[in-house]
């Protein structure tokens, strides 16, 4: 099996590079190889690989940068997704692509299903609901995975944010109104090979192809979650200037930003976990794991 891998440098394709070493042959890109903004340069690397699995993990992810520049959020997020759908289409190849909760208007408390009607309040949501559907419309043969609150040992996140600021700071505040679960990178990733190798071996004409919300298990606000950081971090006997017990809990009107963030990023996660009876465990277990290998490393890593 050859397998084409965008977004090497990132927190999910770094983390890809290792999963889906075993599956086969892996043609890992990043940006200085693959400018998602260049159709023909994009249409002629799937074209020289002739890969049987396309995995696109890479985006635009500077949300509120996104708000003045949607011309760029919308080539990286939607048309490249839609070049690359075209492409595995064009040789029976799968494609597996992630997308986010933002395309959703993150109202209410209840977990989003995938028949959940998408209403994106951002140039990012907006981009990547459009590169959903980009996709879809290209390629039978897709596999569109919705994730949120990404968390990886490999390049920036919110817990090495944390860290860095309890570092410089004696208080830190935190919103506490918007609740999600923080799912690993390495979760993604290895889930990813599982998928891979299951359409491996099932075939093409028995895979379940479709949208899935894959999410850690669980719930926390940004505010708990930056404790439980913090918390990790003492136990491990890093000198900081700000505990747990010095973040203070503020609301989202407390941090004026270009792009809306949504108060609601829970994903419902059943229709993953029945069809490919997989087990998601609880966010606590992969970012723990996460936290010990920032923490082992320097945040700066």
């Amino acid at each position: 099996m050859k397998i084409l891998l965008t977004g090497k440098d990132g927190q999910v394709g770094f983390e890809l590079v290792r999963a889906l070493a075993p599956l086969g042959e892996v043609v890992a890109v990043g940006r200085a190889d693959c400018n998602l903004l260049d159709a023909d340069a994009l249409r002629a690397l799937v074209r020289r690989v002739v890969p049987d699995v396309i995995v696109n993990p890479a985006a635009w992810t500077a949300v509120d940068q996104a708000e003045s520049e949607p011309e760029t959020a919308f080539g990286v997020n939607a048309r490249a997704p839609g070049m690359l759908g075209e492409e595995a289409a064009r040789l029976d190849a799968l494609m597996v692509h992630y997308s986010t909760d933002y395309v959703f208007d993150g109202a209410g408390q209840a977990p989003w299903t995938e028949s959940d009607a998408p209403a994106p309040r951002s140039v990012y949501g907006s981009s990547k609901l459009a590169g959903e559907r980009a996709l879809a419309g290209a390629c039978a043969r897709h596999l569109i995975l919705r994730t949120s609150w990404v968390l990886g040992a490999h390049g920036g996140n919110f817990a090495k944010t944390i860290l860095r600021l309890a570092r410089e700071r004696e208080r830190l505040s935190v919103v506490d109104d918007q609740f999600g679960a923080p799912t690993s990178a390495a979760l993604l990733a290895d889930l990813t090979a599982h998928l891979v190798r299951q359409y491996a071996c099932e075939g093409a004409a028995a895979f379940p192809y479709g949208i899935y919300h894959v999410a850690a298990a669980g719930e926390t606000s940004w505010y708990d979650y930056a404790r439980f950081v913090l918390d990790a971090a003492r136990a491990a006997g890093k000198p900081l200037l700000a505990g747990p017990e010095d973040v203070l809990p503020v609301k989202t009107a407390a941090f004026p930003a270009a792009a809306r963030r949504p108060a609601n990023s829970r994903l419902d996660t059943g229709l993953f976990r029945h069809t490919f009876h997989l087990r998601l465990p609880p966010w606590q277990e992969g970012a723990l794991h996460v936290l010990r290998q920032i923490l082992e490393r320097g945040i700066d890593a």
